[in-house]
C-alpha cells in the first residue's frame, strides 16, 4: 500500500501542471529569440585624456576637502611640530632711542650698562653707490687715508691712543655705505667719539700718505682679482645693474686710483659727509643724554646739506636688468 501510494506521487511530481508548463514554454521562447537577434556592441571605453581629466578632478576635489577641513594642528601652531621659541632676548633687549640734531644728525642708542664696554661709530650714506664713473674708487680710497693723521694726531699717535685704551678703531666701504667705529671700555667712549669726529673732520691727507696708500691698494686690488666669492659678486652687480650706480665695483677702477688726488678727497668729504646723511650710533654701557651733549661739541664742521640718499637714489635710479655674464 505505501509503495502504491509512492508511485503515485512520483508520476504527479513529472507532470507540469499547466501554469507551469505554460511559463516553461514562455521562457523557451524568449531564450529562442534572443538567441537568434543580433548582440548589441559592447559601451567603447572613454578616451585616455578623459581618464586623466577624471583623475585631475578627483585630486582637485580631495585638496579642496583638505583644505576645508584643515588639520587644527596647523592652525594653532604652523607645523604638526611646533617648537617652542624663548623671547626672552627680544623682550629684555635694550631700547633704540633717537635724537635728530638741529643740523640733521641723527644719534642712536642702546643702553645696556651691565656691559661695561661699548661700541660707537659713524654709519654715513655714501658708498660706490653715489660716485661717478670718474670718481668710482674714492669712497674706499678715503677709507684707507682717513686714519693717516689729522690736524692735531699724527698717525702714529692715533694707533697709539687706541692701543693704551685696549680699544678697536675699524672701517668698512659698501656699495651704500661707509662705516667708522670703535670699541672700547665704558671709561673710553668719550674719547673715542674724539678720536672719529677728529679723523671725520680734520684728515690732512698729505701727498705722501696718498702716494703710499694707492700703492697698498692697488696691490688690494690684486689680491681680490684672485678671491673667488669677490669677483662673482662684482660681476653679479655689473650684470644685474648694467650702466647705473649699483653696478661699479667697490674699489673702483684701476686707472681711478691712479689719478686720485688730495683734491678728489676733499671734494668727496664736503659733498657726501653730510650731518642729514651721517648716524652716531652708540650700544654697550653708554647714556643717551650723554652721547648726544658729546656729539653737539665734537661733530660742529659738518655740511648740513640738506640733500640726502634717498634724494640721491630717485635722481639717479639703479635699474635691474638682468642677463648672463
Amino acid at each position: 500500500m505505501a509503495t502504491k501510494h509512492l508511485l503515485n506521487v512520483a508520476r504527479r511530481s513529472r507532470k507540469p501542471s499547466p501554469p507551469a508548463l505554460l511559463q516553461t514554454l514562455r521562457s523557451a521562447s524568449t531564450s529562442s529569440a534572443v538567441a537568434t537577434s543580433p548582440q548589441a556592441p559592447p559601451p567603447s571605453p572613454p578616451p585616455p585624456t578623459a581618464m586623466i581629466y577624471d583623475r585631475l578632478a578627483e585630486a582637485v576635489k580631495s585638496k579642496l576637502k583638505d583644505l576645508e577641513n584643515p588639520d587644527p594642528r596647523f592652525l594653532k601652531h604652523g607645523s604638526p611640530h611646533p617648537v617652542l621659541v624663548d623671547h626672552t632676548k627680544i623682550l629684555t633687549a635694550p631700547e633704540t632711542r633717537v635724537t635728530t640734531l638741529p643740523n640733521g644728525l641723527r644719534v642712536a642708542t642702546e643702553s645696556n650698562l651691565a656691559a661695561k664696554s661699548a661700541t660707537v661709530g659713524v654709519w654715513i650714506d655714501a658708498g660706490s653707490r653715489f660716485e661717478t664713473d670718474e670718481t668710482n674708487g674714492t669712497a674706499h680710497f678715503l677709507e684707507h687715508m682717513i686714519f693717516k693723521g689729522t690736524e692735531k694726531r699724527t698717525a702714529r699717535k692715533l694707533e697709539e691712543e687706541i692701543e693704551n685704551m685696549g680699544g678697536h678703531l675699524n672701517a668698512y666701504t659698501s656699495r651704500e655705505q661707509t662705516t667708522y667705529y670703535a670699541k672700547v671700555m665704558e671709561k673710553d667712549v668719550p674719547n673715542a667719539l674724539d678720536i672719529l669726529a677728529d679723523i671725520l673732520q680734520n684728515s690732512r691727507f698729505a701727498e705722501s700718505q696718498i702716494n703710499r696708500e694707492r700703492n697698498v691698494i692697488l696691490r688690494e686690488m690684486e689680491e681680490v682679482e684672485g678671491q673667488t666669492e669677490e669677483v662673482i659678486f662684482d660681476h653679479l652687480h655689473a650684470t644685474a645693474f648694467q650702466y647705473t650706480p649699483l653696478g661699479r665695483t667697490i674699489l673702483g677702477p684701476a686707472q681711478n686710483i691712479k689719478t686720485i688726488t688730495k683734491a678728489h678727497l676733499q671734494n668727496y668729504i664736503s659733498t657726501h659727509y653730510t650731518a642729514p646723511r651721517m648716524v652716531i650710533a652708540a650700544s654697550g654701557a653708554v647714556r643717551h643724554g650723554e652721547i648726544v651733549e658729546q656729539v653737539k661739541k665734537l661733530f660742529t664742521k659738518l655740511s648740513e646739506n640738506p640733500t640726502t640718499a634717498s634724494q640721491l637714489v630717485a635722481n639717479e635710479p639703479a635699474a635691474f636688468t638682468g642677463s648672463e655674464v
